[in-house]
């Protein structure tokens, strides 16, 4: 068995890729020439004096100053050395703390009386994004063999469907987001299913299944808002945002709601091809009510799983409301209502789907019951 899982093909394959990571790594940590801002090499940190600050909330931090003697690696300037200072917090919240052999990008590099001067702007990290990108295809390749390979491909295309969009949406200023990220939704489901799956009765049920399921998830929360004239939903919590936030908003709940119905539908669907293969005289009636029994059992996990997401992306800045004297109402209000109501809408898609797929998957496999 061993033997069979670690063919020859496979073995070549993980030498292939080991290559490749290395090579990729290699690349990363002597790519400075080909980027225009300053990169330089930490050689030496001195710590200097250690400062205690406080706020009217009784928060405590300590600033350190950090002197710098770093080598540039680009620029016309390659090869000097210069010494910048960087201040950092215990608590780092928008700071760091740099370590010898750290490359770091600068800016602001000037030359007077024959001295460089620069400021430190942060850490070069393409590095680890290279790594974590081939962890995940090794993985993904060695474990799942031609499924991992297409996921990959999967993730790669919607990816670059999701940054099409966002250019759309841009030269658009901001009009018809819904329409753009509807179609995006849509366009994401067949193309992900299409590829996993390929063009089966598998990937149309499952197809046809999200789909309706995310868009009625969608049209019921809507009629809430429209119920409820949208009261506790604070928009303006949305940061950083430079367009009408209602229809962002929508369409983040809309992509978000999307993989969670994909997932249960493909997890329901696969199910009734196992039992259709184990039992070909299958009725219809018999598979709705295993999806049924299938979708009951994975729906919890996976409403709470979107729920713990929709609130870590909240946890830190939720500690900070709070940690500067905000009551919990407000911190909540500001911080995680709208990742409440996200989930909740995820979950109403959730619900909807298990009877949506497992009446579409019986349709297709099942065979009707004889008297």
């Amino acid at each position: 068995m061993l033997e069979h899982y670690w063919s020859r093909g496979r073995l070549v394959l993980l030498l292939v890729l080991i290559i490749a990571g290395v090579a990729a790594l290699f690349f990363t940590s002597h790519n400075q020439q080909f980027y225009k801002r300053p990169i330089a090499r930490v050689e030496r940190v001195q710590t200097g004096a250690v400062r205690r600050t406080s706020d009217q909330f009784q928060n405590v931090d300590h600033q350190h100053q950090q002197t710098l003697t770093v080598r540039l690696l680009n620029t016309a300037e390659r090869g000097q050395r210069l010494t910048v200072t960087n201040t950092y917090s215990d608590s780092q919240p928008m700071d760091l703390r740099y370590h010898r052999g750290d490359q770091l990008f600068l800016n602001q590099l000037k030359k007077h009386h024959g001295h460089l001067s620069a400021n430190v702007v942060g850490y070069k990290r393409d590095g680890v994004t290279v790594f974590l990108f081939w962890l995940v295809c090794l993985l993904l390749l060695m474990m799942m063999g031609s499924a991992g390979a297409l996921a990959l491909v999967s993730v790669l295309v919607n990816t670059l469907l999701f940054i099409l969009a966002i250019i759309i949406d841009l030269k658009n200023n901001g009009e018809h987001v819904m329409l753009i990220f509807g179609s995006l939704a849509v366009i994401f489901t067949v193309v992900s299913l299409l590829l996993i799956l390929g063009p089966t009765k598998k990937m149309l049920a499952t197809t046809a299944a999200t789909i309706i399921g995310t868009f009625t998830a969608l049209g019921v929360s809507l009629l809430v808002f429209a119920w409820t004239h949208e009261r506790g939903i604070y928009y303006e919590s949305m940061q950083y945002v430079t367009q009408v936030p209602r229809p962002l908003f929508l369409a983040e709940t809309l992509l978000g709601s999307l993989g969670a119905v994909m997932d249960e539908s493909s997890d329901i669907i696969a199910t009734l091809f196992e039992l259709k293969q184990l039992n070909p005289t299958v009725s219809r009636l018999q598979l709705f009510l295993s999806g049924r029994s299938v979708g009951k059992s994975i729906m919890g996990p996976l409403v709470n799983v979107l729920f713990l997401i929709f609130m870590a992306e909240t946890f830190t800045s939720s500690l900070l409301y709070i940690k500067n004297g905000n009551s919990w109402g407000y911190t909540f209000a500001m911080n995680m209502s709208l990742g409440t109501v996200q989930s909740l809408v995820s979950g109403i898609g959730i619900v909807l789907a298990v009877p949506l797929v497992s009446g579409f998957g019986a349709l297709l496999l099942g065979r009707r019951t004889t008297k």
